[in-house]
């Protein structure tokens, strides 16, 4: 229990530099343009996008604190530059816990693929599919059961490529010194 509050003040901590508010603001624009340009939704109860990358990198540079924060401040910031549907607090909610599930799980950890999967399949199986399944029929009185199926299917097809990606990119930017120069300037 001990490291997990130790994990969450270093990150509350990693807010104080101005390194950690410019990322912030770039990767929040990022994930913007890439929800935007980079989203495909077949039916309106599945959406298929590449935010996860932006969006989780922060989590593993920056925490849970940060990743909670980021993840709420997102979700309103992508309704108001690319609304699919009306405001509804259950998907900040999910936007909160990802970042805190990705903080804790990545954060100032050795980054391997079998790490990022877990996290990834953790929050296909709680946030994903739980909660987001049941805040659309919250908000659009969908039955619960009927929706399971598909967004279960497009989730674990989603999940190892999801997986891959996100471990590619923390590695590609480890290789070139990117996240070694981001964290010297803390």
């Amino acid at each position: 229990m001990s490291k997990i509050v130790a994990s969450f003040k270093a990150s509350y901590l990693e807010l104080k530099h101005l390194i950690c508010i410019i990322l912030l603001g770039m990767f929040s624009a990022l994930s913007i343009i890439v929800g935007r340009f980079l989203t495909i939704m077949p039916v309106p109860t599945i959406k298929i996008s590449f935010t996860f990358l932006p969006n989780e990198f922060i989590y593993y540079m920056f925490g849970p604190t940060v990743g909670a924060i980021f993840g709420a401040v997102l979700d309103i910031l992508n309704l108001i530059f690319t609304p699919t549907g009306p405001y509804f607090f259950g998907f900040t909610l999910s936007g909160i816990l990802t970042g805190i599930l990705f903080g804790l799980m990545l954060y100032k950890k050795p980054v391997s693929l079998i790490r990022i999967f877990i996290a990834t399949l953790i929050r296909v199986l709680i946030i994903d599919l739980l909660l987001n399944t049941y805040w659309l029929t919250v908000m659009y009185g969908y039955n619960f059961i009927a929706l399971l199926p598909m967004r279960a299917l497009k989730n674990f097809i989603m999940l190892p490529i999801e997986s891959i990606l996100l471990y590619a990119l923390i590695k590609g930017m480890e290789a070139t010194g990117i996240i070694r120069f981001f964290r010297s300037l803390n």
